[in-house]
């Protein structure tokens, strides 16, 4: 009898230790989940009240932001860059924008052939380093020198295709002036096939 009562004693503290237990972890976990989550809420009502001003509305997806160097740039409070793996257009934003940074970084020539290697078909590959033995440019930029910043804008499509045009920025950004070019990439690789002025 006295055993008996011994291991009912026992089983009861071993609850009891194992109930104690779970609460601690779980009010370990509701007090790590309030700390991550106060200072983000924070941070999204900071940025959600700043002092810059907001940028024009645009549809979603169908433009990139101008990437322009420097603080001074106005742009949407708590604003949001986003892309689509399978989206054209959002792929065509994407390699300007490593493309742009590889450049300005002044990034050995290795990185820079390896994105052209990614993003464009080999075809045009070919038909660049042509354009730009003769041209003595960059050809996916059209140009001799570094843009401060790009904008890609969706432009329609057909028969296998889907346009782009690309705004590049250049000079200084308190009086930028601006290049376009129209951009063709094939749907069913998603790479770029073709780069022309517009």
């Amino acid at each position: 009898m006295q055993l008996a009562r011994t291991r009912t004693r026992t089983r009861t503290r071993t609850r009891t230790r194992t109930r104690s237990s779970v609460r601690r972890l779980a009010l370990t976990a509701v007090a790590l989940g309030l700390a991550v989550a106060a200072p983000a809420a924070a941070a999204q009502a900071s940025t959600t009240h700043g002092t810059h001003p907001a940028a024009p509305t645009q549809s979603a997806g169908s433009v990139h932001g101008d990437h322009t160097t420097g603080a001074e740039v106005p742009q949407a409070a708590g604003s949001v860059r986003s892309g689509d793996p399978q989206s054209t257009v959002d792929r065509v934003a994407d390699f300007y924008g490593a493309y742009i940074d590889v450049v300005w970084d002044a990034r050995n020539d290795d990185l820079r052939n390896g994105l052209r290697e990614h993003y464009l078909t080999s075809g045009f590959r070919t038909k660049l380093a042509a354009w730009e033995a003769a041209q003595h440019a960059d050809g996916v930029l059209r140009a001799q020198d570094n843009p401060i910043g790009w904008q890609v804008t969706a432009d329609g499509g057909g028969a296998g295709h889907a346009f782009s045009t690309v705004r590049l920025t250049w000079g200084n950004p308190s009086s930028p002036y601006y290049t376009y070019l129209k951009v063709q990439s094939d749907l069913a690789t998603k790479q770029i096939s073709d780069i022309e002025d517009q």
